[in-house]
C-alpha cells in the first residue's frame, strides 16, 4: 500500500476548514450514524469521536482517500498530534477512535484491513485517581451542607445519589420520576448505550431524596412549571452535567477535601469501598453497570495494606 505525505494541521480558524476528500468525509460521516443508530452512542461519545475524526481528516488533506492511508499514516497523524502538545491519553484516545473507524470502514468493504491495529496504543502512565477514605465520604456525608449551597436539599441528594448508588453523571441527569420504585426500594437507571439497570435505594439515600422531592413540588408550584426529571435548578429547569460537576466540586472544598473531587470520583468510592468491605467482585460488577468484569478491577483498587489484612486475617498458612 502505497504512503502519501498527508496534509499538515490546517490553521485553527473560524472563517476557514481545512479541505477534506469527499470520500474520507462521507466515510466518517456515516461511520458517526452507525455509531447513533447501532450502537445507541451518547452525545458526549459521538461529540468526541467526531472532534478527533475530523482531526485526523484534515491531516490526511483533500487529496487522501481511504486506501492511500496506512500504518505510517496514522503514526504520523499521532506523532504530530504529540508534537502539537497533546498527553499520551489523548493520543491514546484518537488511536481508539481511529481503530473503531477501520474497523467499521473494513466491514463494509471501503477498506480491505484495519491499518490502525499495527499501530501500538502509547503506554500510559499507571496512575489510578486518589479515591477519598472511608472516614472522609462519612465526614462529608455527615456534615451540613454548607451555607453557601443554593438547594441544600437537592445536593444533599445528589451525593447521597452518586456515592450511595455508584451513579454516572450522566445517569444522574437522566432519572426520571417515574424511575423512581419507591415500594420496591429501586431505581431505574439508564446507562450507556441506552442499557437499563435497578440499583437499590434504601438508607441515607432514600431519605435524602424524600426530603428533596418536597421542596422540588414547591419550587414547581411556585414557578408554574412541570418536569419529570428528577433534579432541576432553582427556576424549575432540569439540571445538566455541568451543573452536577460544578455543585459536587464547591461543596467538597468547602468540606474540606481535594479541589481535584468530582462526581465519577463518588461512583470510584462507591466501587472501591464496596469491595474493601468484602462486597462480590460481580455484584459491583452489575451495580455500575459495566459490561466487563475486567473493567470493574480496573475501576476498583484496594490498597496493600488492606490487600496483606485480607491475607493475614484468611489465608491458613498466614496465621
Amino acid at each position: 500500500m502505497k504512503s502519501r505525505t498527508p496534509a499538515r494541521f490546517a490553521p485553527e480558524t473560524p472563517q476557514a476548514k481545512a479541505a477534506v476528500h469527499p470520500e474520507v468525509e462521507r466515510g466518517i460521516r456515516k461511520f458517526l450514524d452507525s455509531l447513533r443508530g447501532e450502537r445507541h452512542a451518547s452525545p458526549h461519545t459521538l461529540r468526541a469521536y467526531a472532534g478527533e475524526l475530523q482531526r485526523f481528516a484534515e491531516y490526511l488533506g483533500p487529496e487522501t482517500r481511504w486506501k492511500d492511508a496506512d500504518h505510517v499514516t496514522i503514526r504520523g497523524f499521532l506523532g504530530e498530534l504529540h508534537a502539537n502538545g497533546l498527553s499520551k491519553v489523548s493520543v491514546a484516545r484518537a488511536l481508539a477512535a481511529l481503530r473503531s473507524l477501520y474497523k467499521w470502514l473494513a466491514r463494509e468493504g471501503v477498506v480491505g484491513q484495519n491499518p490502525a491495529k499495527l499501530v501500538a496504543t502509547p503506554r500510559l502512565p499507571k496512575k489510578l485517581s486518589r479515591v477519598p477514605t472511608l472516614e472522609e465520604m462519612n465526614g462529608l456525608l455527615d456534615s451540613q451542607i454548607p451555607d453557601s449551597a443554593a438547594f441544600p436539599e437537592r445536593d444533599r441528594a445528589i451525593f447521597e445519589l452518586l456515592y450511595g448508588c455508584g451513579l454516572r453523571n450522566s445517569e444522574l441527569v437522566g432519572i426520571e420520576l417515574g424511575d423512581i420504585e419507591e415500594a420496591n426500594g429501586v431505581i431505574l437507571v439508564r446507562g450507556k448505550g441506552k442499557k437499563q439497570r435497578y440499583v437499590p435505594l434504601e438508607g441515607a439515600a432514600a431519605e435524602a431524596l424524600t426530603a428533596y422531592r418536597a421542596v422540588r413540588r414547591q419550587i414547581l408550584q411556585e414557578r408554574k412549571r412541570n418536569t419529570q426529571k428528577l433534579f432541576i435548578n432553582r427556576r424549575g429547569g432540569p439540571l445538566t452535567t455541568r451543573s452536577v460537576a460544578r455543585i459536587v466540586k464547591q461543596i467538597a472544598i468547602a468540606c474540606g477535601l481535594p479541589p481535584d473531587i468530582h462526581p465519577h470520583t463518588l461512583r470510584h468510592a462507591f466501587g472501591t469501598h464496596m469491595l474493601s468491605e468484602g462486597a462480590d467482585l460481580r455484584a459491583i460488577q452489575e451495580l455500575l453497570g459495566h459490561e466487563r468484569l475486567s473493567t470493574t478491577q480496573k475501576y476498583t483498587q484496594l490498597s496493600m495494606t488492606q490487600v496483606m489484612e485480607v491475607y493475614d486475617r484468611t489465608h491458613p498458612r498466614a496465621k
